[in-house]
């Protein structure tokens, strides 16, 4: 069986084409192109055009396939009016427009939307739009898919991080959208994983259909989790980190709420309890910054800098919007009475000791609010590509890391669109027995 999985990241997309037979999977990269958003008279936006013109470019080259999965970040979405069309460019969850919003707001609804208070959840956007036009919503996969198909829905995972579903019922929390003064007609019906959305257009000259899979990229992720068993805690590493548990219900204490844990439904009627964690977008962006590109040179001298030197909270809102992240990190060190990075190897240094324990601090309550028992930390996504802060992770929460797979969103696409065309048995053994995993055990070191 062939699929296609697009896979689209806060700063880069691309377009997989998996083969799976004799019990493995297979991923080739068909295209990958980058997702840079536009600055307009003062508003970031997504170029969402353009990345549906690269992902049909993708879906030419990937070929003939069962079926097509679209996942994407979360919490973004597009406004269709009444005739179908796109009411301007969806708005970047970085831009400033919700920058008032404070936790306060976030209190009585937590028993509900059991989200984490994010000042760009899209709660807090849609109180900012103009809605009077607005005939229906979609979350950014579901719009892609829409345009591929004609046929509008939600899928539950990205539904579940808008702050408008109800994570005990997976369904709208239709009395707080009232409540809050939303058009309820905006909101679609919800579909599970796995149902399919319908056949692509006939102009498109695809011959196949569009799946839903869990098209929040994070759910993708933790469904292609190598895991052999629930103790095991999860590092999603991209752009940012999300670091969690997987449970069967949520987590709705005033406790959890206070401690900013999210509770964002899964594949198969799963929670996954989480805390979302900045991730390498410092990284990325100080790279930028310096117009550096060999960043493998970078880790190996950072892996040689002397540790514990300074650390940074990557959740300091200084560090969320694009710019100058090594003057902020220097800023951020001068405000807290520690010394700045003297060269770059000792900020890459600080970005990720930070992280990892930033990483710990968050696994350490999801164990104790969810009173999930944990004796391994599996990390996926890009982050496991990088030795030093699989190391450092290891190192910080006293736990064996297990990195890998490197493409877990697109593998998670691809097994859900399977067991939809008849799949069986173990989607995680599936990735065992196909990808890659190294270990990183407590004190390993790396130099």
């Amino acid at each position: 069986m062939r699929f296609t999985a697009v896979d689209l990241g806060a700063s880069s997309g691309r377009v997989m084409r998996a083969e799976i037979s004799g019990g493995r999977v297979d991923l080739v990269e068909a295209h990958r192109f980058p997702n840079r958003p536009v600055s307009v008279a003062g508003t970031l936006h997504w170029d969402v055009l353009g990345l549906y013109s690269q992902m049909l470019e993708g879906l030419r080259q990937a070929g003939p396939v069962e079926s097509i999965g679209i996942d994407s970040w979360a919490v973004d979405y597009g406004l269709l009016d009444g005739d179908g069309r796109l009411i301007g460019n969806p708005v970047h969850y970085r831009d400033a427009r919700t920058s008032g919003y404070t936790e306060r707001l976030d209190a009585d609804r937590y028993e509900v939307n059991g989200l984490q208070f994010l000042p760009f959840n899209t709660l807090y956007q849609l109180l900012e739009e103009r809605l009077d036009r607005a005939e229906t919503l979609l979350m950014i996969p579901d719009l892609f898919a829409y345009w591929l198909t004609g046929v509008r829905g939600a899928e539950l995972t990205n539904a579940s991080t808008t702050g408008l579903f109800d994570v005990a019922r997976r369904d709208w929390a239709r009395p707080l959208i009232d409540r809050l003064g939303l058009p309820a007609r905006i909101f679609p019906e919800i579909s599970e994983p796995g149902s399919v959305v319908g056949p692509v257009t006939a102009e498109l000259g695809f011959d196949t259909v569009v799946t839903r899979v869990a098209s929040h990229d994070t759910a993708s992720a933790v469904a292609a989790v190598p895991a052999r068993t629930p103790d095991f805690a999860y590092i999603s590493c991209g752009t940012w980190s999300l670091v969690g548990v997987e449970l069967d219900s949520p987590v709705l204490s005033e406790e959890s709420r206070a401690a900013n844990f999210t509770n964002e439904a899964g594949i198969d009627g799963t929670i996954r309890y989480l805390r979302n964690v900045m991730g390498l977008w410092i990284l990325q962006e100080c790279l930028r910054a310096w117009g550096e590109s060999d960043l493998e040179g970078l880790l190996q001298a950072a892996a040689h800098a002397k540790p514990g030197q300074m650390t940074i909270d990557p959740d300091d809102p200084a560090f969320l919007p694009p710019g100058d992240m090594p003057s902020r990190i220097a800023a951020y060190c001068e405000r807290t009475g520690q010394p700045a990075p003297a060269d770059r190897p000792q900020a890459v240094r600080c970005i990720l000791e930070s992280l990892a324990l930033a990483y710990q601090r968050a696994i350490s309550d999801a164990a104790r609010l969810s009173g999930r028992e944990i004796d391994v930390v599996h990390l996926v996504g890009g982050g496991a590509r990088n030795a030093l802060l699989c190391q450092l992770t290891a190192d910080a929460t006293g736990l064996p890391v297990v990195a890998g797979p490197v493409e877990a969103a697109a593998l998670g696409n691809v097994l859900v669109q399977a067991r939809a065309r008849g799949l069986a048995g173990d989607l995680r053994e599936f990735v065992r027995r196909s990808q890659p995993l190294r270990t990183y055990h407590p004190g390993g070191g790396l130099v």
